[in-house]
């Protein structure tokens, strides 16, 4: 068996970083997030001085699921649920509405045209 190949670089080393400092060792959102809830940005609101990784979780997080999220981020599930928890929580994202038992015809109607118009737009 042959060991892995060394890097060229003497400097080089593999960074990696532990999931709980990215979340301060919280492992549960305050908040609950499917992995399909549809994020959309807060118009208006002012973010204040956001880690590098939140300020990447909001960057990406627009129009897209807590799932494409973590992918585009390359951050575990549960990390990006507890980032995305509190950039709810500080009003710079909000859940997009999604259809429950509870929906009424109405608003799955209306979900069902912004889906629509979501897709015309893409």
């Amino acid at each position: 068996m042959t060991p892995p190949p060394e890097p060229e670089d003497e400097g080089y080393r593999p960074r990696l970083i532990r999931s709980y400092t990215l979340t301060a060792g919280r492992t549960a959102a305050k908040v609950e997030l499917a992995m399909e809830a549809t994020l959309r940005l807060q118009a208006g609101a002012e973010a204040p001085v956001l880690s590098p990784s939140a300020a990447q979780v909001l960057e990406v997080c627009d129009r897209r699921s807590v799932a494409e999220v973590s992918a585009l981020t390359k951050m575990p599930i549960g990390v990006t649920r507890v980032l995305l928890g509190d950039l709810i929580e500080q009003g710079l994202v909000r859940i997009q509405a999604t259809i429950t038992d509870s929906t009424s015809t109405d608003e799955r109607l209306e979900l069902i045209e912004r889906t629509l118009r979501g897709l015309r737009n893409y």
